[in-house]
């Protein structure tokens, strides 16, 4: 396992929003790293991915046992119905050392984590999206409802950079966006809040 706290870390320090890369192997991750990202991303199982960079590994299933076992610092718990079963699976990822960030996707689905565990990192996904909204306009209507002190992830495969500038004026600690190039999104300039 991994240092405790990275992820956190990572996307709470600095002044600008954190690009947090999703990957499908080792070579993706030292790619992301050269590129400026802050953290990395991992769905499903891969080896080595931690090996080839030293950021923060954020993994998307299949379980608590692989995370730990691809040394990763946090796990992706996507909240549904039963908050007892998140409970414990929160319990379990603390007890493995890992950070955990809990993925909602609807105003009922984040009142119900923050009123039962009070997480202190939030993944905002835009699913089941009207065809009249956006999927950027969906991440920004759940912000208003996250307390002062959590960190938020917004979730947008195919960001742009005034996508991600438009989230970190918003409040958006980190943007979590498929393999691209992050420099496009990142840029030499912290955009102007």
């Amino acid at each position: 396992m991994s240092g405790a706290r990275r992820l956190s870390q990572a996307i709470s320090e600095g002044e600008r929003i954190s690009i947090l890369v999703e990957v499908r192997d080792g070579e993706g991750a030292q790619a992301a790293g050269e590129q400026g990202a802050e953290g990395i991303v991992l769905r499903g199982l891969a080896e080595g991915v931690g090996d080839r960079s030293d950021l923060p590994l954020l993994v998307y299933g299949p379980s608590l046992r692989h995370a730990a076992d691809v040394s990763a610092d946090a796990v992706v718990l996507v909240a549904d119905d039963d908050e007892h079963v998140l409970a414990e699976q929160v319990e379990q990822a603390h007890a493995l050392g890992l950070e955990c960030v809990i993925r909602v996707g609807d105003e009922d689905g984040l009142e119900r984590v923050l009123e039962h565990l009070d997480p202190e990192i939030l993944l905002l996904v835009a699913e089941d999206v009207d065809d009249d909204e956006a999927p950027l306009d969906r991440l920004l209507a759940l912000l208003p409802d996250i307390p002062a002190g959590k960190l938020a992830i917004a979730e947008l495969a195919g960001a742009a950079s005034h996508d991600v500038q438009e989230l970190q004026r918003a409040g958006v600690d980190a943007v979590l966006v498929s393999d691209t190039d992050v420099r496009a999104l990142v840029g030499d300039v912290p955009p102007d809040v």
